[in-house]
């Protein structure tokens, strides 16, 4: 059994292509997407429409819940100078795509072959908005995960990937397909990103069980041309991404 586990795609469109050539080469039985699909970059209905055709399993995050509902973007913790980008997406997108959206599942869980039982989320088994990093204290991941029976926890959310074992418990963070982010956010920082998309495979033979951590260039320039040619309001943020120091 091999899970490719895709998140925070936000948009990104040529990442997510890079990716899924990736994840054709790598053999995955499913794919199991965390959430974040659409706001921010500047083609959210391609990415809508490619998750829709494979038909994979896919949770609802926090941005995805605020674009069919923009008036609790505050509550979704949407930051104030994204609310621009969020109703632009929303704009770009179809009464069936909001319908599809807000059908998104808020968790998924399923059981491998020999018995080990894994959690999928977007913040937290508890909200889209938790977040969860190598840093958190053992307080909150025993708030997050009481009475969960899985033994394999992993979400998306913090753009960052991470390989966490707690106790029995081993949390993983898928990282972001279309924004990875170059260090943790804190509020009142603008995040940057680095120039490759993230993904995980986890592979199940046996008594074997495997977590490969994947980074997959894709082409920077491609993604700059079509922000410029959009009218996102976020585009001069985009175009001071993927710096060559980076």
């Amino acid at each position: 059994m091999r899970l490719a586990i895709i998140s925070d795609i936000h948009g990104n469109f040529t990442a997510l292509q890079a990716v899924l050539a990736d994840i054709k080469l790598q053999k995955v039985d499913d794919i199991i997407c965390l959430g974040d699909i659409v706001t921010l970059g500047p083609q959210p209905k391609e990415v809508l429409h490619t998750l829709k055709e494979l038909n994979c399993v896919i949770i609802k995050g926090n941005h995805d819940a605020a674009v069919v509902d923009p008036e609790l973007a505050e509550e979704y913790e949407i930051t104030e100078y994204l609310i621009p980008d969020l109703y632009w997406c929303r704009e770009q997108l179809t009464k069936e795509d909001l319908k599809l959206i807000e059908s998104f599942k808020t968790t998924h869980e399923m059981v491998l072959p020999n018995g080990i039982n894994v959690l999928f989320f977007h913040g937290s088994p508890l909200s889209l908005i938790d977040i969860i990093q190598a840093t958190t204290e053992p307080e909150l991941l025993d708030k997050f995960f009481e009475g969960q029976k899985a033994t394999v926890l992993i979400g998306g959310h913090s753009h960052i990937q991470m390989y966490r074992r707690y106790g029995e418990k081993l949390i993983i963070n898928a990282g972001s397909v279309g924004n990875a982010f170059k260090f943790a956010y804190s509020p009142g920082n603008v995040p940057s990103l680095l120039p490759w998309a993230e993904y995980t495979i986890l592979s199940q033979n046996e008594n074997t069980l495997d977590v490969d951590l994947r980074r997959v260039y894709f082409n920077t320039d491609d993604l700059l041309k079509l922000v410029a040619e959009s009218n996102l309001p976020g585009t001069s943020w985009w175009l001071n991404q993927y710096s060559k120091e980076s």
